[in-house]
């Protein structure tokens, strides 16, 4: 048994190892590398590995491990100041697409209203893991739009346990309102708990372990408040991801989050990769080659159905065509819940085989395209809005900027406010020292902060 989940670790970090090199050349992300890769030594692939369930649970940790160092870089006030964000957009996106969804099946496909609503269900969902990861790697997290893509998808995240309850229901299996109560009581004690760890005990525990000056124990400390708190979420029902984020929010509230970052990283770049293997494992080349008209229909559909809807939600309430733009470009895929969601569906006979074959690719290659689309979107965004009707929709909404002169003199400019700008603007603020920021966002805005 460890012979064989050795030897397919071998063949993981050796395939992806050179396909991430080869592309890496091509100036290709890496996420697709490892999704080529997965497709490549998957059991519809070479079939070099047969089983995925092989390497599901280290894939897991790998999301765990990922959504722990993005909440790191978001504190209780900054996440409390993103309610926007999270339940006005989030809420619209999710209730919009399933809406949309499920008129466009029945008209489409004749098929039923509890059948089209599900299908609603898992287009709804985006890719948290591939779209914090790029962004992350950007720097743009802590962009407009990158705000934008973290609210919709925190509340996607909370959805998705909700979800599976109106899936047993739609199904006539369990369910009822007292479950769907109870999941949203959860829902706020944890997050009770949460800002109570956040102000008391994360915070006097890692002072604690920082005065042993073992690097080994604050490690070991930091990875157990990750897990204790992802597994403490899952078994109220809660998804692992976003109890991950939401220790990676306590710890945020530490002045050692700088530290955390630096010890977790190297974990967190070697388990989400094979994440996104285990990913590209699921795809079914064969079932594509065969319905290669049906699922580019479909994955061109779920683009540009989640796109437009994003676009208009944004457009409307944020008033920057380009912020709009961004943010739907990068959440338009399909998400790793959806593979749950799919998967649940076929259990309780809301989907047949060959629907669930086809979501399934669908998921997998919106996945792919993913950092892609992220990545030459800037320039497709800055030729959209010289064409019509998008250059009228940017002139009939274009904000004003308006020039700020600020004159001050002995104080400290911060070029940047990421994670380390904002570690040297807590410094200088306890210190009593004067400081400006000057932040730069990828052409949306340009802001100029003062903080005496």
């Amino acid at each position: 048994m460890i012979l064989e989940f050795l030897k397919a670790i071998l063949i993981i970090f050796g395939i992806s190892g050179l396909i991430i090199y080869i592309l890496g050349k091509l100036k290709i992300p890496s996420i697709v590398g490892f999704l080529i890769a997965g497709t490549i030594i998957g059991p519809y692939g070479m079939g070099l590995i047969k089983d995925p369930h092989e390497v599901e649970v280290i894939a897991e940790i790998g999301v765990i491990l990922l959504m722990f160092t993005i909440g790191i870089e978001f504190s209780i006030p900054r996440l409390l100041s993103l309610k926007k964000e999270v339940f006005l957009f989030g809420s619209l996106q999710v209730t919009l697409t399933i809406i949309v969804t499920s008129i466009v099946s029945q008209l489409a496909w004749n098929v039923s209203l509890n059948n089209s609503i599900f299908y609603g269900f898992i287009i709804a969902l985006s890719s948290t893991a591939i779209v914090m990861k790029l962004l992350s790697d950007k720097g743009e997290l802590n962009s407009p739009h990158g705000k934008i893509c973290l609210g919709i998808l925190l509340f996607q995240d909370l959805c998705v346990v909700p979800l599976m309850l109106f899936t047993q229901m739609l199904s006539g299996e369990g369910g009822g309102l007292f479950n769907f109560l109870n999941v949203i009581f959860k829902a706020l004690v944890i997050l009770s708990i949460v800002f109570i760890f956040s102000r008391i005990a994360v915070p006097f525990l890692l002072h604690e372990i920082v005065k042993t000056r073992s690097r080994e124990l604050f490690i070991i400390t930091t990875i157990s408040i990750c897990l204790g708190t992802a597994f403490f979420t899952s078994k109220l029902g809660l998804s692992l991801a976003l109890g991950a984020f939401l220790a990676g929010v306590v710890i945020s509230e530490s002045e050692y989050s700088a530290q955390a970052v630096s010890d977790i990283l190297p974990f967190k770049e070697t388990f989400s990769g094979i994440f996104f293997i285990s990913v590209g494992m699921l795809l079914n080349v064969d079932y594509i080659r065969t319905h290669i008209l049906e699922e580019a229909f479909l994955v061109g559909s779920i683009f540009f159905l989640k796109a437009l809807i994003i676009l208009i939600i944004v457009y409307i309430f944020m008033n920057s065509l380009k912020l709009s733009l961004s943010s739907a470009f990068a959440l338009s895929q399909l998400g790793e819940f959806s593979f749950i969601l799919a998967f649940t569906g076929k259990a309780v006979g809301l989907l047949d085989e060959d629907a669930y074959q086809s979501f399934i690719s669908a998921s997998v290659i919106t996945m792919l395209l993913t950092p892609l689309i992220i990545r030459y979107s800037h320039s497709v965004i800055d030729y959209l809005i010289h064409k019509k009707p998008f250059k009228y929709l940017e002139k009939a909404r274009k904000i004003k900027e308006t020039e700020i002169v600020v004159r001050k003199s002995n104080h400290v400019i911060i070029v940047g406010y990421g994670l380390n700008g904002r570690n040297l603007a807590k410094v200088l603020k306890e210190s009593n020292i004067p400081y400006v920021v000057l932040e730069l966002n990828r052409g949306f805005s340009l802001k100029l902060c003062k903080t005496l």
